[in-house]
């Protein structure tokens, strides 16, 4: 009898458990209470996002292909298919009806894959010849944005591609922006140095087919109020009144994105004593403004850096530097996806002292192992430009975010003109802003040679046809920073998003802290010749000058030998010294992913035998008992 009893509460207490976390789910589920415990919350939609959804005032259509199939998509990208439904989840969550979720399998052959091809969503072929669809289009009216093929490569811009292609259809208009700069980018009817017309940049192409673009002359005293963001290049010479203008515009919530160079190889400037000679390297800053946002940058020097310095041999140029993904910020939108950059004798910025108010991100930097090298020697290239190296091991920064409540350059008030001309009417720039209403933020890069043809693009001519092809990531760069401050500061907020790919940030740290070492011995053993040779100059002078020239002293045939010895035994350091970095990188390699594959099952496996001798050792105390 007392065993059916035991059953009959064992079996109650099953089904009312049983009821209990049927109704505890039913009521989690409406109550929709949410916790993101991901490093980097992956799932955390920015707070730009959701103004943006939430300020749809209309409904937006957003269809999702995706393949269903097990053979149609690899296994490793299923779970980047589902955290991309995920997102779109987490949009439809926030903005509502105003938000249309559909979501499509397109089969081969079947109505829902001619819709994709249609929608401008591609298929992605794997290694194996398999085809499958991972892409979305977003509709409004007549307006219509496709992401062709979500790649998982890009998945730390995976939000801000999305939401950036609902702005795009949700706003009818297309953004203004302005050009300014001291060059013909824009294309002349005439060159005066070379008598024949100018084509126009590719640059320049690129961003009429995105924008409306007005041209801003460098002689400007105002800057039209359509313009919402103004990219300045190159401001050679620039005049007070046009720093003016530019201050005006950033006070007034005006975006700025200014390419300034010390040493523009593409802006040769004839010398007018000399007018046969080659022309020189054009020069350029905004010396108010800098000077007022607590930010400079020498117009006499250049940077070079010897770990991504271009070329080889005699072609070896530091001064000609190419970045990698290590030199460039992965937090932010314009960079966290740029591959590489080609930067040539591009300046730095110190903004070790942002005026108050103004907060500095880095966007590119350069390496520990650089300096500064004065303009004149900026193209040396070889053995030469190695000659006195001395890093100074500071990584500086390239390009910057500045971002804050500016203040003005000319509390004093409006520069009076450099030129004025009585019969010119005054433009009209209204009353003198002292301040910014509200934060803003503005680009400044210490390189213009980057955005020319010769320095981004190839131009190839295939069957009678122009086509040009991006040599580097650096037209990329200007049109992502165009764009993320064009698209309003809702857009320009968001965040680049934590990647599920973890790299080996300590490694790299390792092999940076090396190089260090390699290069000091190096400077060490370049020191130590110097001395030798000075040493044995002076015991030449001493044993008779010129009519012993070619017969060394006994002392000198000892210093020459000690310095021989000292070069192998160096050779031996800096051998030694890479081979220790090897083994170190791989053993802290291995360990990292033992940690991460076996530390999990180890400790459940500990806790799980733990648990078990506990549960014996009462078992047996009871039975005792």
């Amino acid at each position: 009898m007392k065993k059916h009893e035991t059953f009959l509460y064992s079996a109650v207490g099953l089904a009312a458990l049983f009821i209990i976390l049927v109704a505890f789910n039913y009521l989690a589920s409406s109550a929709a209470v949410r916790a993101d415990l991901t490093d980097g919350k992956l799932y955390t939609l920015s707070d730009g996002t959701r103004k943006i959804l939430q300020k749809l005032d209309g409904p937006v259509k957003l269809r999702l292909y995706v393949s269903q199939s097990d053979n149609a998509i690899p296994v490793q990208l299923r779970s980047f298919a589902q955290r991309v439904e995920d997102l779109v989840r987490e949009f439809k969550a926030v903005a509502g009806p105003n938000l249309i979720i559909e979501r499509y399998n397109p089969k081969p052959d079947s109505d829902e894959e001619d819709a994709a091809q249609l929608d401008g969503v591609e298929p992605q072929t794997l290694f194996t010849g398999e085809q499958f669809y991972l892409g979305l289009s977003v509709s409004r009216l007549d307006r219509k944005q496709a992401l062709s093929n979500i790649s998982q490569q890009r998945e730390r811009l995976l939000e801000y591609d999305l939401i950036r292609a609902i702005a795009r259809v949700a706003n009818a208009e297309r953004p203004t922006i302005g050009v300014m700069s001291a060059i013909p980018i824009m294309g002349e009817p005439m060159n005066m140095m070379t008598r024949q017309p100018s084509e126009p940049w590719v640059l320049a192409n690129e961003l009429k087919r995105d924008f409306n673009v007005k041209v801003v002359p460098m002689s400007t005293e105002v800057i039209d109020k359509d313009i919402n963001v103004l990219l300045v290049i190159q401001p050679r010479d620039i005049m007070e009144s046009a720093e003016y203008a530019l201050d005006q515009f950033v006070l007034r919530g005006g975006k700025l994105i200014a390419f300034v160079d010390p040493y523009m190889f593409f802006d040769q400037q004839p010398n007018p004593m000399m007018p046969n000679m080659p022309g020189q390297p054009g020069s350029s800053t905004l010396p108010r403004l800098f000077k007022a946002w607590g930010i400079n940058m020498d117009p006499g020097k250049v940077i070079a850096d010897v770990t991504y310095a271009s070329g080889a041999g005699q072609r070896y140029t530091p001064t000609v530097i190419t970045l990698n993904k290590t030199a460039l910020s992965r937090d932010d939108v314009a960079t966290s996806q740029i591959d590489t950059l080609l930067l040539a004798f591009s300046g730095v910025f110190d903004a070790s002292k942002p005026a108050e108010g103004l907060k500095v991100t880095d966007l590119a930097r350069t390496s520990p192992n650089s300096m500064l090298v004065d303009n004149i020697v900026a193209s040396v290239s070889g053995d030469a430009a190695m000659k006195g190296f001395t890093p100074d091991n500071k990584a500086k920064p390239l390009a910057m975010r500045l971002s804050g409540k500016f203040k003005t350059a000319f509390p004093e008030g409006k520069p009076a003109p450099f030129n004025p001309d009585k019969d010119k009417k005054p433009v009209e720039a209204g009353p003198q802003l002292k301040e910014g209403a509200a934060e803003n933020s503005i680009v400044l890069v210490a390189d213009a040679d980057m955005l020319a043809d010769g320095a981004a693009v190839e131009v190839q001519t295939i069957l009678g046809q122009r086509v040009v092809v991006p040599s580097n990531g650096n037209l990329a760069l200007v049109q992502g920073m165009i764009e993320q401050l064009a698209s309003g500061d809702d857009l320009m907020s968001l965040r680049s998003r934590a990647s599920s790919f973890r790299p080996l940030t300590v490694v790299r740290e390792m092999e940076a802290n090396a190089q260090k070492q390699y290069f000091g011995k190096i400077k060490e053993l370049e020191d130590e010749l110097q001395q030798t040779t000075e040493k044995m100059q002076k015991l030449q002078r001493q044993s008779g000058g010129t009519k012993t020239a070619q017969i060394m002293s006994p002392e000198q045939q000892a210093e020459l030998e000690r310095f021989k010895k000292r070069v192998i035994e160096t050779r031996q350091v800096l051998k030694d010294l890479r081979k220790t970095l090897r083994q170190d990188a791989e053993a802290l390699q291995f360990w990292t992913k033992v940690m991460n594959i076996a530390l999990m099952p180890l400790l459940v496996a500990i806790f799980g035998l733990g648990y078990a001798l506990v549960r014996r050792r009462r078992t047996a105390a009871g039975a005792a008992a």
